[in-house]
Parts: C-alpha cells; structure tokens; sequence
C-alpha cells in the first residue's frame, strides 16, 4: 500500500490544527469535530499515517481545513506575509545599494539620508573562493546531520558519545555504537548508507543542496527580478515531486491543481511557517554581498511560493545575514544583527532569536542552551517548524563566535532539523572564513568535490564549479 507522505487530508489536519493554535486562530471547536469524528492526531514523525481513513473522515479532513484557513488570526497585524507589511513592521529595514547611491546624491546636494540601523559597508570583492568555501560549508553541515535526522535530543547525544564523539567534533559512525543503542536509535534510514563516516563518497543528494541548485538556476533564466511564479515554473521543469517535502510538496501539488503563488502557500498547507523557505534562502544572500536588503526581498519573493509569516522571515532572515558575511567586512555578531532587521521585531521568530542570541551570550556550556531552547519550544512547535530552528542556528553561530567546525558542531548537536540547520550554519560560517582552504579538511575531503543531484544537469558538478556559476550572478540584474 503506498501512502504519500505530507498530503493526505486526515494526516494534514492535526498539523494544521497546530498551526492554528500558534498563529493567533481559536481552532478548539473545530477540533472538537474532528475528534468526535473519530480523528487523530498528525504523524509525530513520518509525513504519513500507517493507514487510509474512511472517505467520510477524509472529506471530513479536507472541509475543516478549509474552515481553519478562514479563521481570523490575531497575530496578523504583528506578523504580516506582504513585503509592504513587512517593511512597514520593520523600522531598521536596511538600506538597498540603490538607496545608498541615491542616499549619498542627496547628501551631495546638500541633502542628509534618513539615518538606518544595520546598514553594511559597501561591498568588498566576492570571489569565487568565497563562494566555494559557503556551498562546502553547506555541504558539510548538511552531511554531518543527515544520519540523525528525526532522531530525539538525548539519542543524538548517546550515539555521538557511545563513539568519544561529545561535543561533536566529526561525522557521525556506526563503529563502536552498542548494538542495543541502535535498536533503541536507529539512524535516519534513508541517510545512514551514504552519511555515516564509514560510507561518505561525495556529497549525497539532499533536498538543503537541491533548492540553492534551483535558484541559481532561477537567476540563471531569469535574472534576480525574478518573480515568485518564476520560481514555480522552474520546480516544475526541472524539481521531481518525489524529492519535495512538508511545504514544498503541498505547493507544489497545489500548482499541479491550477493554483497560483501566493495561494499555493496558504491551501491546505499546514507546514507554511516549517523550514524548508530557510533552507533555500542561501543563494539569494551570496549574490547580494552587502545589499541584505535585495537579499530579503529576493527571498521573500522565493519564499512566498510555499510559506507565510515566520516561514518566509526566517528565509529573509538567513538571506541578509549571508548578504552582510559576504562582505568580508563583519563578524557573525554584526551580521545576525542585520539579518534580524529584516524581521517584524513583534513575531515570533524575531522573539526566539533575540532568545537564542542571549542564552549563548549567557551561558559557557552549549548543552545548557540547547537545553533551554528545547524546555521553550518543543512543547510547542514540530521539530521542523523554523522558529525553533532558526533560533538553534542563531544560538550556534554566536556560540562558536562564526568559527566553521564549532557552528556546525553546535547547530546539528542541537536536534531537531539536523541536517537543515548544519546546512544553513556551514553556510554562514563558510562565508565568513572566506576561502576553501580554510575549512578543515578532515570536513572537506570526504565530499572529493563532488555533490549528487537529480535537479537539471547539476548531478556530479563540483562545488568550485558551483562557486564560479554563482559568481556570474553576483549583482546581476
């Protein structure tokens, strides 16, 4: 029997009834119907449930979705999803190149430019170089969280420890592993064959390397005016279903209907404040170095397709903050400080990382902060809904101080979306050690600059391939 993961109404109703209660909606007395009905609660893990519900549970599902989506939020004021909203949410939004030009005429003629927080220095020369350094560093964070992903906390810990590997400072192995350990912690299935350090032979597909090849191919087609419909065109051309997932894999059904963007993100989309905006956020920040401001509408404009509110600011988010690393000219301080000025100060995710931010400031021990951000959030939110997340690489970036091995140590050590987070950390930390070289090769060398892929003619490519195909689209227009 074959049940597809992440779209079948009764498995989408319990998420959404979730969802609603964290967005301001009052879902109880719907709730209430399906319970009585004789529904249940979401997947805790897996996208599917082990069997189909009868057709009156299912229709039952698909009507009380669409009840949900009506409700009125009372956060919709404080978390806005249209880029105006946004903007108009965001006193320190940052200056654009072609405001800082037009800021700094005005003064010429006499004129003084509105005084902004949060505005980088002109960019430096983004080289290839960098580049390579931030799609390895993708790559490795990526990796090293694969084998645990969906894994608890307190397993992640017991299997890196059963090996002399706590606090991480390698890739996960099965060597060592007590027989009784793994049955009680399996790895990830899917990952556990190409991911463990026994098995690494190049860098195996995965979904957080598969969206940054899509946007550069966006910005290869279409230039970085792009729309959000170019980017549903893109996927469709060139993104097989079957590697979509949560948010993805409903929008992408959804343009499949005959819907369109924004729409695609908001019916029957229970996973649209989820992280998978965030993990393709990437590109959008290296190819605006020093411009955080076209970095976030670049992935609003990305992220709208599948999320709203929180979903798309964490995208926002992670694309500013690599804008202002690519510069060469901050430190991971100054950068997460930019990155949140391009989200609503009054969300919830400016809130949980304004949180993380402090705890690492606070605290010596990183499990203390992993600790605490678990104690906030996970009584709350699915292990891959971005706020949480967001917060946990935030927290491990400033906790490692931006050092490569330390972020991406720290953001999969954390749980929860592990190879996501290692993946978006890498990146940021890549970016700023600014060269190949720099990243230790105990990290890069098991990748032998080689990444697998089923997007377009990606499969095989080496990241400093990689790197100068995303240079030409630096600043292009």
């Amino acid at each position: 029997m074959l049940r597809l993961t992440w779209v079948q109404p009764e498995d989408l109703i319990g998420h959404e009834l979730r969802q609603a209660s964290q967005d301001g909606r009052e879902p109880k007395a719907i709730a209430a119907r399906w319970t009585t009905a004789g529904g249940g609660e979401a997947p805790l893990t897996a996208g599917a449930s082990p069997t189909p519900a009868s057709r009156y549970l299912r229709q039952l599902a698909e009507d009380l979705l669409d009840e949900l989506a009506d409700l009125p939020s009372s956060l919709a004021d404080e978390e806005p999803t249209d880029l105006d909203g946004i903007k108009s949410a965001c006193t320190n939004w940052p200056l654009s190149a072609g405001s800082r030009a037009a800021g700094a005429a005005r003064v010429g003629a006499g004129g003084t430019p509105p005084a902004r927080a949060g505005v980088p220095t002109p960019p430096s020369a983004t080289t290839p170089q960098h580049l390579e350094a931030a799609w390895l560093g993708r790559a490795v964070g990526c990796l090293l969280g694969k084998p645990v992903e969906k894994l608890p906390l307190e397993a992640i810990r017991q299997l890196a420890r059963s090996t002399g590997n706590w606090p991480l400072t390698t890739y996960f192995t099965a060597r060592g592993v007590p027989a009784e350990l793994l049955t009680a912690h399996p790895w990830n299935r899917r990952s556990a064959a190409t991911s463990l350090a026994e098995n690494i032979d190049g860098m195996p597909e995965d979904d957080d390397l598969n969206y940054p090849l899509l946007n550069l191919l966006v910005l290869q087609r279409h230039g970085s005016a792009f729309t959000t419909t170019d980017v549903a065109r893109t996927w469709l051309d060139e993104l097989p279903a079957g590697r979509t997932f949560t948010a993805e894999r409903i929008a992408y059904r959804n343009l499949l209907s005959g819907l369109e963007p924004p729409h695609t993100a908001r019916h029957r989309n229970p996973f649209r404040e989820w992280i998978g905006a965030l993990i393709r956020a990437d590109v959008h920040g290296w190819t605006n170095p020093g411009d955080p401001a076209a970095a976030a509408e670049q992935a609003h404009r990305d992220a709208t397709l599948t999320h709203t509110a929180n979903g798309v600011y964490a995208a926002m988010f992670a694309a500013a903050t690599l804008a202002t690393a690519a510069t060469g000219e901050h430190d991971i301080h100054a950068c997460l400080r930019t990155g949140l000025t391009v989200v609503p100060p009054r969300s919830r995710l400016a809130r949980a990382v304004r949180h993380a931010v402090r705890l690492a400031g606070e605290h010596d021990d990183f499990d203390t902060v992993v600790d605490e951000l678990h104690a906030v959030h996970s009584p709350t939110y699915h292990w891959v809904h971005a706020v949480p997340n967001t917060a946990l690489i935030a927290a491990a970036l400033t906790h490692a101080n931006g050092d490569f091995p330390g972020s991406v140590c720290r953001a999969v050590s954390g749980g929860w979306d592990t190879d996501s987070n290692g993946a978006t950390a890498g990146s940021v930390a890549g970016l700023l050690a600014g060269h190949p070289a720099a990243l230790p090769d105990r990290w890069t060398a098991p990748l032998k600059n080689r990444l697998a892929t089923s997007v377009g003619d990606f499969d095989g490519i080496g990241f400093d391939a990689l790197a100068h195909l995303t240079h030409r689209e630096t600043h292009r227009p």
